[in-house]
């Protein structure tokens, strides 16, 4: 909020100038002689104007000069912006809410203007005015003629033209300045240690690298060419920047920048911000609106990509974009992302709109991200699965949006329906059961023809309900694929029907089923030459039956051979489940060390890719081998905290007693070794734990 000038009688501690001089958001670099001479015309003149091509500085010298000055002036420094200014009429209000004045008379806005600042010693600083010119002459002419006390500090392109008037032609830096900002800069982008100049990152320490100066050089020492510069760091090593910068020079200084970016906020210039883009770059900017989140750089391409802007050129005008904020890059943990705020996508989706592109641009995102889903879906088995779950998790957003595109219209559905099966990893292995339950539901509710797309989503769909303890919801999807999947002569999709319908009866205790169903599956991927996550799952499902009917030997030896492909293959998903069994049979062995290795190997590994039904079995797991090892209190402590996980997963052990004797078995462990009471005790600590301090607790070595 803006302080008013003062009024009324002294007060006894002087109240500090009124004004609205923003503070500095970044150090002020260079510039020593200029910042000096400037000072001093502002004590020679009333009005100085500062000129110099787009980009060389001219906004953060005049700030800085005045905020020096700010003692001269008992009245205050007053900055008026108005690069969002189109209309001359609202030259003179704009003044008005810049001063912070307040008038309910019938009195015109000049004469408010006038009558207030008459007798007022101030410096007013103009900043933006270039498409105003004329109006702003014009006015600031007449406010220097009825008020003596007043100071105008002009901010532009071009001079204002008037009686009085000292231009100040700024040049852009020297060398041994240029060198100073692009420096600071290129570490505020990147912070860390200093590395090569042929690497992707900050600056070399060396400031006066050859590199470094030669950009300098190239840059013509403009100082938001340096600093857009130091943003391209974000992407491109100085080399590459060097390569590059003959185009980048000739959109320095062809004009078309305006005022420094820096200079304009999301929320009060949007538009100004459009105008200055290039045409390029106002083309992109409708274009990746139709992102819903976080998005790579190859996603751009593809998506933004066409004959008004060849796919090549899309990184050069993201950078640009960067360099506006109206575009942020950000690390994550699946590598480099882009995302535009909420306000910008808006504005954005309105120019698509306009442009009557907006349909064509939605498929092509929805198409990406079919094919995105589709290639994650694949290298799901293989050393990059962590990378394909953070990936899945940043594309998430976008992801929703293709769906939601798919199912608008009843003719691509079956693309839904697709998608959504083709997303089975990160429902059922990374902890989104119940959202791919609702996209499984929604796509299938959908009358479609029983394709190969439709089939998939209802197996999917059948495993999601089989993990949630929805019995009822499983086996009626599973038999309405396995069914259809016969008619329509699909061995592969029932294949995976019957394995699903195997995993349900291992789930509600029908061992001597699950078996052979589990076998059955089995015998048909191999037949059909089908190798994978699920594949080696249902191995390990089919171990999972055998220990529960007593034969622990041969589920050991299947749990050993998945062990053994999942290394060869990197797959660490499954082997996290193999692991679990291996370490019950560890267990039984009184082998309690090996057991809490394995088991913690398994714990690391579902809490890392958010599995939270294999997360919660080995951490009751965890919590019987610590009661077996004499340490009931902790046990006690890592049931409450599976309990609370549960309540995340669905129901409790899914109703399974097989799946529930290790828990009650610590539970009776426990207890009679604590009492009722102080195992209750223990046993609500664990209750308290989040989901990450209740792995960390599972994890701690015991002393």
């Amino acid at each position: 909020m803006r302080r008013p000038f003062r009024s009324g009688p002294p007060s006894a501690v002087p109240a500090p100038a009124p004004g609205n001089l923003p503070a500095e958001l970044n150090r002020f670099v260079g510039r020593d002689d200029e910042l000096a001479a400037l000072t001093h015309h502002l004590g020679e003149s009333r009005l100085v104007t500062v000129v110099g091509v787009g980009g060389v500085g001219k906004t953060r010298l005049a700030l800085k000069a005045a905020d020096a000055l700010k003692k001269r002036y008992c009245d205050g420094i007053w900055v008026a912006e108005l690069a969002a200014l189109r209309d001359p009429e609202l030259l003179e209000h704009a003044l008005v809410e810049a001063l912070g004045l307040t008038d309910h008379s019938s009195r015109l806005t000049r004469q408010v203007l006038v009558g207030q600042l008459a007798t007022r010693q101030l410096l007013l600083v103009i900043d933006g005015f270039e498409q105003l010119v004329d109006a702003c002459a014009t006015l600031v002419r007449e406010l220097l003629c009825r008020a003596p006390e007043l100071r105008v500090l002009a901010v532009g392109r071009r001079p204002l033209r008037v009686d009085g008037e000292l231009t100040f032609s700024l040049a852009p830096m020297t060398e041994t300045d240029a060198v100073r900002l692009f420096t600071e800069r290129a570490a505020a982008v990147l912070p860390g240690p200093p590395v090569t100049s042929t690497s992707p990152g900050p600056a070399p320490a060396d400031a006066r690298s050859a590199a470094v100066q030669e950009l300098c050089r190239r840059l013509d020492g403009i100082p938001l060419a340096l600093e857009l510069a130091a943003g391209r760091l974000h992407v491109l090593s100085i080399e590459q920047i060097l390569d590059r910068v003959g185009d980048r020079f000739r959109v320095l200084t062809d004009g078309r920048r305006g005022a420094p970016p820096r200079h304009q906020t999301l929320r009060t210039a949007i538009g100004w911000s459009h105008e200055l883009c290039t045409p390029a770059e106002r083309l992109l900017w409708a274009r990746l609106s139709v992102f819903a989140g976080p998005f790579d750089l190859e996603a751009a391409e593809y998506v933004c990509g066409g004959p008004e802007l060849p796919d090549e050129e899309v990184l050069d005008v993201l950078a640009e974009l960067i360099s506006q904020s109206l575009v942020v890059r950000e690390e994550t943990p699946a590598g480099t992302r882009y995302r535009m705020l909420d306000t910008v996508r808006a504005y954005g989706a309105e120019w698509l709109e306009a442009l009557e592109d907006t349909e064509r641009m939605r498929r092509r995102h929805r198409d990406w991200y079919m094919g995105l889903a589709t290639w994650y879906e694949l290298d799901w088995f293989s050393p990059r699965q962590a990378d394909v779950a953070a990936g899945t998790e940043s594309a998430l957003p976008n992801l929703r949006a293709a769906l939601e595109l798919c199912l608008e219209s009843p003719e691509e559905a079956h693309l839904g329906q697709h998608l959504a099966g083709t997303l089975w990893f990160y429902w059922a292995g990374c902890g989104r059961l119940t959202e791919g339950r609702h996209w499984l539901g929604r796509a299938l509710a959908l009358d479609t023809p029983y394709d190969e797309s439709r089939l998939k989503a209802l197996w999917v769909l059948g495993y999601v309900a089989v993990l949630q303890g929805d019995s009822t919801a499983a086996v009626g999807a599973l038999h309405e694929c396995r069914e259809e999947a016969a008619r329509t002569g699909n061995a592969l999709a029932r294949a995976y029907a019957v394995h699903r319908l195997g995993c349900q009866a291992l789930l509600t205790d029908d061992m001597p089923r699950a078996e052979r169903l589990l076998r059955s599956a089995l015998d048909a991927y191999r037949e059909l030459g089908e190798l994978n996550s699920n594949v080696l799952m249902g191995q390990v499902e089919l171990a999972m039956a055998l220990v529960f009917q007593g034969d622990l030997e041969a589920a050991v030896a299947l749990c050993e051979e998945v062990r053994e492909i999942c290394e060869d293959s990197g797959e660490r998903w499954t082997r996290a489940y193999a692991l679990y069994v291996l370490a019950y049979a560890a267990w039984t062995r009184d082998a309690h060390a090996e057991a809490r290795a394995l088991t913690a190997e398994s714990i690391t590994i579902h809490h890392g890719f958010n599995d939270l039904v294999g997360l919660v079995l080995a951490v009751e797991l965890m919590a019987l081998v610590t009661a077996s090892e004499g340490d009931p209190a902790e046990a006690a402590v890592l049931q409450g905290a599976a309990t609370r996980i549960w309540e995340s997963v669905g129901p409790p052990l899914f109703g399974s007693g097989f799946f529930g004797a290790p828990r009650a078995l610590c539970e009776r462990r426990a207890s009679e070794a604590l009492g009722t009471e102080r195992y209750a005790a223990y046993e609500g600590e664990g209750l308290g734990l989040s989901m990450s301090a209740a792995a960390a607790r599972a994890l701690a070595e015991r002393r």
